[in-house]
């Protein structure tokens, strides 16, 4: 586990030097996210914040939010980015090996980062830090399967090809970002949505799993007792 880490770390700091504050298939459902927020907000927890542009939208909703992420390049430009927001607290962090405070945060995010963790140690250590009626915000890629999967990604890519245009003017990246990304999605694998389905039965009874066109689904999950 620990070496898996240190790869994630430096695929991380590789990718920090090279991307923008972009758009990206994450970042079309910040949105959605956010209306699952609780009301009020005290505590936020954002594990894997990247650059922290989901982090600072917590901000605008939240009195504190702490944003974790193991790489430290990331961790650099998520401050330099976020001068205008003094409630956010970056850490360079692993998750996995950092005692967080039970029932603590009224938000957790996880924004494309639960598939780099070992779900079965991840999700109770998160369902400890929420508070009672605290709510656990995922995003994340998972694994194609059958042909219902294969006519949603047939779906996605004209609206897929559309967003970028409209958002960054072309529809690849360049030629340097797509390698490190390729180096990056070497190590990756993905649960399917039946596993995170059959995961969440186990381990967040109640939570809503949806999939999303864009490659993504989402685990809405509200702490009960």
């Amino acid at each position: 586990m620990a070496e898996a880490m240190s790869t994630i770390r430096a695929d991380f700091d590789r990718l920090a030097l090279l991307s923008g504050e972009e758009w990206d298939h994450s970042s079309h459902y910040h949105n959605f996210l956010l209306r699952h927020m609780p009301s009020p907000c005290r505590e936020s927890l954002e594990i894997g914040c990247g650059a922290g542009a989901f982090s600072r939208l917590l901000a605008k909703s939240s009195e504190r939010v702490l944003a974790l992420d193991l790489s430290p390049n990331m961790i650099r430009i998520a401050g330099e980015r976020s001068a205008l927001f003094p409630n956010i607290e970056f850490r360079v962090a692993d998750v996995m090996a950092r005692e967080l405070p039970a029932e603590k945060f009224d938000c957790i995010a996880a924004v494309a980062t639960l598939h780099h963790l070992p779900m079965a140690e991840a999700l109770p250590k998160i369902k400890r830090a929420l508070k009672v009626n605290g709510v656990l915000l995922v995003l994340d890629l998972f694994q194609s399967e059958g042909l219902s999967d294969a006519a949603t990604s047939a779906l996605a890519w004209p609206l897929s090809i559309g967003l970028k245009l409209l958002r960054h003017g072309r529809v690849m990246p360049p030629r340097q970002i797509r390698e490190a990304w390729a180096e990056h999605g070497r190590h990756d694998s993905y649960l399917t949505l039946a596993e995170v389905r059959e995961v969440c039965a186990e381990m967040l009874p109640g939570a809503e799993v949806r999939k999303h066109l864009l490659w993504r689904y989402s685990i809405i999950w509200k702490k009960v007792a």
